[in-house]
């Protein structure tokens, strides 16, 4: 078994922290407000591997389909640079849409001195609205000649890729390798993302770049990036509505090892890699769920004893997407019989009879009955930032953990003034 490695968390890291990357944000003109950035690029010094993950909404954004396209169309493939804007997010826009976006990747091309299809391009905004692109044209420019590898470059990218967001979500790792290939060598992984409503992906989330300064192979950095997925950004959700626009992008410089060969799918080194890169994802995707839209608690939902891992994961959504039990999270109400709802109506299979509840560490319900617990306990643990509900189910011995957060009238608000 290979020796677990220790990843260190970079103080204010982000998707500059990696060797080999350069970011930035800037105001271009798709927000009204000009004190808002809009446009984000992140670029490798080099072409690069990536590897991306992206929406399975059938009626999916125009940048998703190019994007996809770049990556040949089996999520992995060679790029050079990331262009996203916020405000609009041209998804409904047909074949005028498609040209918008493909546009943006000949201007950031010839801006940075690539090829078309080594640039990815993402949206986030109103749907149905159609793309200008002089933004492109006089923002990338602006913006390119302004991106840095500071932590600076990246914060300006992570806030112009926001939307509803309350804040920038930014995160970063390294760690010394063991592997003998690359002893001694010093790796890092670092990310941005947005999201904070809409999210209920089957991928990823709406979106999110992550770079590596690792050599990982193409497949490497797929297989890598799509464990990872599974494990974090597929086990939030805000409000059980999937975007249009979900996009998930991996970028693997190689910076930290130039002479070194590629890591592949084997070997210690990979499992260095797939860890820190899962880290990042999971604390990015708990930023998700804790900055859901009006949301005043991150929830965190564990579910035991399933029968097998499809039943773990019905069972934990339902928990999750019940509105009854976000609502009862926001109004400090430990009611356990809204969880057991929630479960019953999963179609996980299991014996009520063997179901045990727990809310934030206190036992609520054993063998399917109910527990004399402290509801003043009870309501002192609802001040916590956190709130965790544990189910075991007693049919097997599956789990699964998933990220959410409570429901509140601020949720109605921000939702019915999004267009205005």
């Amino acid at each position: 078994m290979n020796e677990p490695i220790e990843l260190q968390e970079l103080t204010s890291g982000g998707v500059t922290s990696a060797a080999g990357f350069k970011a930035g944000g800037i105001h271009s003109g798709f927000r009204r407000d000009p004190k808002r950035f809009d446009l984000a690029l992140i670029e490798a010094d080099d072409v690069c591997c990536a590897a991306g993950t992206f929406t399975q909404n059938a009626f999916c954004a125009a940048p998703v389909i190019v994007s996809r396209h770049h990556l040949n169309d089996r999520g992995s493939g060679k790029v050079r640079a990331v262009v996203i804007n916020s405000g609009i997010a041209n998804a409904a826009t047909g074949e005028k849409g498609l040209t918008a976006a493909q546009r943006t990747t000949s201007i950031a091309a010839d801006i940075i001195g690539c090829t078309d299809d080594e640039v990815l391009v993402a949206s986030t905004g109103v749907i149905g609205k159609f793309l200008p692109l002089d933004p492109f044209e006089e923002g990338l420019p602006a913006l390119h000649s302004s991106i840095s590898s500071s932590e600076q470059g990246g914060h300006d990218a992570a806030h112009a890729i926001m939307t509803t967001d309350t804040f920038a979500k930014e995160y970063a790792v390294s760690w010394t390798s063991h592997d003998p290939a690359y002893e001694g060598t010093t790796f890092t992984v670092g990310g941005m993302v947005k999201g904070s409503g809409m999210i209920m992906p089957n991928m990823a989330t709406m979106i999110a770049v992550l770079t590596t300064d690792a050599p990982l192979s193409e497949c490497a950095a797929h297989r890598a990036l799509s464990a990872s997925v599974a494990q974090s950004f597929n086990r939030v959700t805000v409000d059980s509505d999937t975007s249009t626009n979900d996009t998930c992008i991996l970028l693997a410089s190689g910076a930290a090892a130039p002479k070194a060969s590629s890591i592949d799918v084997s070997g210690c080194a990979f499992d260095e890699c797939m860890a820190a890169i899962k880290r990042v994802c999971i604390h990015l995707a708990r930023c998700i769920a804790r900055d859901g839209e009006g949301s005043t608690k991150l929830i965190t939902v564990t579910v035991n004893g399933a029968a097998d891992d499809v039943d773990a994961n019905r069972a934990a959504r339902a928990i999750a997407n019940s509105p009854l039990v976000k609502t009862a999270v926001f109004g400090h109400d430990a009611n356990w019989g809204r969880i057991a709802a929630a479960l019953g109506k999963s179609g996980a299979s299991f014996d009520q009879g063997n179901v045990s509840i727990d809310m934030m560490g206190i036992p609520v319900c054993r063998n399917g009955l109910a527990v004399t617990f402290d509801e003043d306990k009870a309501l002192k643990q609802f001040e916590e930032p956190e709130i965790t509900i544990d189910a075991d189910l007693g049919a097997g011995s599956s789990s699964t953990t998933m990220w959410t957060c409570d429901l509140s009238h601020d949720y109605i608000r921000i939702n019915g003034d999004y267009r205005s």
